[in-house]
């Protein structure tokens, strides 16, 4: 198979609410239209979790255009999702694509998701009994005392990583208590691609743009029924697991049913805590090197012009 003719991978990316969904449906038809069949992977963290789908503005399978879609819906909400799983099942699903002779096009704004799978990562081992210890500690104290011991042990790891942000921390801990290096919860300085031939395309808008779309999408999870699907999936499991249970809008929606939050407040949180999420998603994508960036409705015909 010549290099022209042998299946590629795509990576949509940008922050939240910047139209990657759509942009990905129109460039798997504009593939179509040039002779590539084209299949899509997930890399939305919280779009994996069955039953999370109006806080997640997950596309439902009647709005996907019969383009094959993988990697949503594959875990309970009791179940964590670690980058390093997700590394394989995502590698699995493009291995599968490619194998029938299709383009894959990832798309979703997890930066740590996305970058695993199209970089050469390599993942330190895991511990789940210290990572046990480590998110029990972090139930009982919170992330303050974890991540002073993360500084005093790692000072270039803590610098990169959020002082609010449990799991990195709990994460950055468990590999270092094996005496590994940790990941750096960060790209490599160099990243190598994993698969060549791979094109990158970010989604962007202005700030201001961005910021007036995100609160509106937050309100319209609300009008849509996010407090009924939030009551259901507490049924069905939601708190038994460290992932899904804080995922921006449900912790707050949990809350908002516990009575700990009014609605208007469980809003204001999700649309500050969904805004400060979509400037680190802005960071994260703009130190990729290669990207093609486009405005939310771009001309998919011209960007499925792979270079040669």
């Amino acid at each position: 198979m010549s290099d022209a003719a042998a299946p590629r991978l795509w990576a949509v990316v940008g922050a939240t609410g910047t139209g990657k969904t759509a942009l990905s449906l129109d460039l798997a038809e504009a593939l179509r239209a040039r002779g590539r069949a084209a299949e899509i992977v997930n890399a939305d963290a919280m779009q994996l979790y069955r039953g999370m789908d109006i806080g997640t503005a997950k596309l439902p399978e009647s709005e996907r255009r019969g383009i094959p879609h993988h990697l949503f819906d594959v875990l309970d909400p009791s179940d964590d999702a670690a980058v390093a799983w997700y590394q394989s099942a995502a590698r699995a699903a493009i291995a599968d694509s490619h194998g029938r002779g299709a383009d894959a096009i990832l798309v979703g704004g997890s930066g740590l998701y996305v970058s695993s799978v199209i970089h050469d990562f390599r993942f330190p081992p895991r511990d789940a009994a210290l990572r046990a210890e480590l998110e029990a500690e972090l139930d009982r104290d919170g992330p303050g005392a974890l991540y002073a011991r993360l500084r005093d042990l790692d000072p270039a790891t803590a610098a990169r990583v959020d002082p609010r942000n449990g799991r990195r921390i709990v994460r950055a801990l468990e590999v270092l208590a094996q005496g590994e290096a940790t990941h750096g919860a960060a790209l490599p300085d160099a990243p190598v691609l994993w698969h060549a031939p791979t094109r990158l395309i970010g989604v962007e808008l202005p700030r201001e743009q961005l910021v007036a779309r995100l609160d509106q999408r937050v309100e319209g999870m609300w009008r849509d029924g996010l407090l009924d699907e939030v009551a259901a999936l507490r049924a069905a499991g939601l708190e038994d697991g460290v992932t899904a249970r804080r995922a921006i809008g449900y912790a707050q929606a949990l809350a908002q049913l516990d009575g700990e939050l009014s609605q208007a407040d469980a809003i204001a949180q999700t649309q500050a805590l969904t805004r400060r999420y979509a400037r680190r998603q802005v960071s994260w994508f703009r130190r990729y090197a290669d990207v093609t960036w486009v405005a939310p409705g771009a001309d998919a015909d011209e960007l499925a012009r792979y270079p040669e």
